[in-house]
């Protein structure tokens, strides 16, 4: 194994010029990850400078079998942790041959909003905390857990220290450092309330970038697992029962609501969200139902609820349940 880490570990810029780029794109389900590398002449610094690419739609549920040519349209550029040197991440989006975006491509049309002068104007803040479970590959059971068993109730899990608390530090801390080295804006990390759930936080990021950022994140959290023989779980409830399930919270703000008079302006947007909850609930994904039952730090899926809270400061933090 030693001359195959080796080889993995090849730096190759004191003998070439050429640069591996790992073009990243989201599969059919919209929550896969799909990945393929190709090789550059040499270092690029900008997503324009980069070479559109195709793949086979027919083989991620994106494309019928008789015309299954996608184009991957590179979007935003990270350093490669694995590879180093001068290797680079390509998050990129998909259409068809003829230029329209595909049906699973949501970065499209949120790129047109984000580039909208009333919403650049308002520079929108993104503070996403992404939670997530690390699963024992064979068997598909939280790590640390026993095979076929149940650890202890949850309570000593949360931000917890120890061989019998926390499950996975090693990967996690490994996720950490691969997204500060990649550029992504990672904020922090913290072990959550059932064992061998974790989160991290991405941002505050302005705009599109939060969602190139929480991408690629994900998809090195994807990789390290991968190498560490560990499945990672995004779904909203792996484990049924008196356990926790698994979010995406998102912290979010505008230029308006952070200068003086700005808690009218949050009071305004939550009456706007109040009036589409439902509509909102279907597009956050699929499985929510399962985890947003009113217990375990949730509201009822069909309960659009807010609260604010102050602390001695006076400063005030608005919450959605």
């Amino acid at each position: 194994m030693s001359l195959l880490s080796d080889l993995i570990n090849l730096n190759l810029s004191d003998t070439t010029e050429k640069v591996i780029a790992e073009y990243i794109w989201i599969g059919g389900s919209g929550m896969d990850l799909r990945s393929k590398a190709r090789t550059l002449p040499g270092p690029v610094s900008d997503p324009s400078e980069l070479p559109k690419w195709n793949y086979d739609g027919s083989s991620t549920g994106q494309a019928p079998g008789e015309d299954s040519e996608v184009i991957l349209y590179p979007q935003a550029i990270f350093r490669d942790p694995f590879r180093r040197g001068n290797n680079i991440l390509v998050i990129c989006d998909a259409y068809t041959p003829a230029g329209e975006p595909i049906p699973t491509n949501k970065r499209h049309a949120a790129a047109k909003v984000f580039s909208h002068p009333d919403v650049v104007a308002e520079v929108p803040w993104y503070g996403i905390e992404q939670e997530y479970t690390l699963l024992q590959k064979d068997i598909q059971w939280p790590l640390g857990w026993p095979v076929g068993g149940f650890p202890g109730p949850q309570g000593p899990y949360y931000c917890g220290v120890g061989a019998d608390k926390a499950f996975g530090r090693d990967i996690v801390d490994a996720h950490y450092k691969a997204c500060i080295y990649a550029g992504i804006n990672i904020s922090g990390i913290n072990g959550e309330v059932m064992p061998g759930q974790w989160e991290f936080q991405v941002g505050p990021s302005v705009g599109i970038s939060a969602g190139d950022e929480i991408w690629a994140a994900r998809y090195i959290l994807e990789r390290i697992t991968e190498i560490a023989g560990v499945v990672v779980s995004f779904d909203p409830k792996p484990i049924k029962g008196d356990w926790n399930g698994a979010g995406a919270h998102t912290n979010y703000s505008t230029k308006s609501m952070r200068e003086d008079g700005g808690y009218e302006v949050i009071k305004a947007a939550i009456d706007k969200l109040g009036k589409k909850h439902k509509e909102h609930i279907a597009a956050y994904g699929e499985g929510n139902e399962r985890r947003l039952t009113g217990r375990h730090e949730t509201a009822d899926i069909n309960t659009f609820l807010w609260v604010r809270n102050k602390n001695k400061n006076d400063q005030t933090h608005t919450m959605f349940l």
